[in-house]
Order: C-alpha cells, then structure tokens, then sequence
C-alpha cells in the first residue's frame, strides 16, 4: 500500500496520528507543540487510497543551535504502524523538504530518536552530536541534512531539492 498523496495540511488534520504514535497514553495535550501555529510553520500529511492520513510531520523555521544558516526543523514525525516500510514516512519527509528547500532553507534537523538512525542515515542525513536523552522519550540523536537549490547548496554534495 503506498501513499496516494502528501499535502500540506492544518494540524488539525494530522493530529489524532501524531498523539496516537508520539504520545500514546498520554493526554492529547502532550502532542500539542507550542510551534503549531507559529508563522512559517507548515504540516505535511501523507493518505492512502482511501484518504485516510498515514504519516506526518512538522516543519518549523529554527536555525540548528550553533549556526547561522537558514534552516528548517522538523518534529512530530510519524507513521501509522499498519503501514510501516510502504513509503509514507519518506514521502511526508520528502514533501517536506521540498517546501523548505523552496521556503529558502538550506540545511534541515531533527531531534531524532535514536532508534530512527537507520532510517534517516539512508536518506541522506548525518548525524551531528553525541547521542542525548529526551525526558520521558529516550535517546536521541541530532539529524542534519543540507538541501540542494537552496541559497547554500549547489546539488553537487547529495542534498535533497526536489519532490521524490
């Protein structure tokens, strides 16, 4: 079963999915993030066949701690564990990339669970930092990726730039 469409959406239409994979158990107000609303944030959704939202993430201008480059940050990322390994997960990821890469960002990062390594290693990103402890998550790692057609990339170093 792989994904139909990826739209960007209001976060009403993504977060039944983000607090049942992200915070299960845990009051609805646990998966609401405080940059939901904030301006240049934008949500990603990914449906299957029958239109039902399969996976998704926030994206929200913040620059990676440290540096001074245009980027994008991206958290609430999550898939469906009834399609898992389908391409729901990449194609949110990917649509979203595009929007930032075509908002001006070049470089994108994520606080990433450790457990994801393998995941976002063979998309293309690196791994920046040692690996830390989100309270109440578990380990993390920080996840950078540059992107391609931005200000900062060329193409010629393997960022991401377009749609799939």
């Amino acid at each position: 079963m792989r994904p139909a469409r990826t739209a960007l959406v209001p976060v009403a239409e993504i977060f039944a999915l983000r607090h049942a994979v992200l915070r299960p158990g845990l009051p609805a107000a646990e998966a609401v993030f405080p940059e939901d609303a904030a301006p240049g944030t934008f949500h990603v959704a990914a449906y299957d066949e029958a239109g039902t939202v399969r996976a998704c993430v926030t994206f929200l201008p913040e620059p990676l701690p440290g540096t001074d480059e245009d980027a994008y940050r991206f958290r609430g990322m999550a898939s469906d564990p009834a399609v898992r390994g389908h391409g729901h997960g990449i194609a949110v990821l990917r649509a979203g990339l595009a929007e930032a890469a075509a908002r001006g960002a070049a470089l994108v990062w994520c606080n990433g669970r450790t457990s994801a390594r393998g995941f976002y290693e063979h998309h293309g990103f690196e791994v920046r930092g040692e690996e830390f402890t989100v309270e109440g998550v578990g380990p993390h790692f920080v996840f950078t990726i540059k992107l391609a057609g931005s200000a900062a990339g060329s193409g010629a170093d393997g960022g991401v730039g377009g749609p799939p």
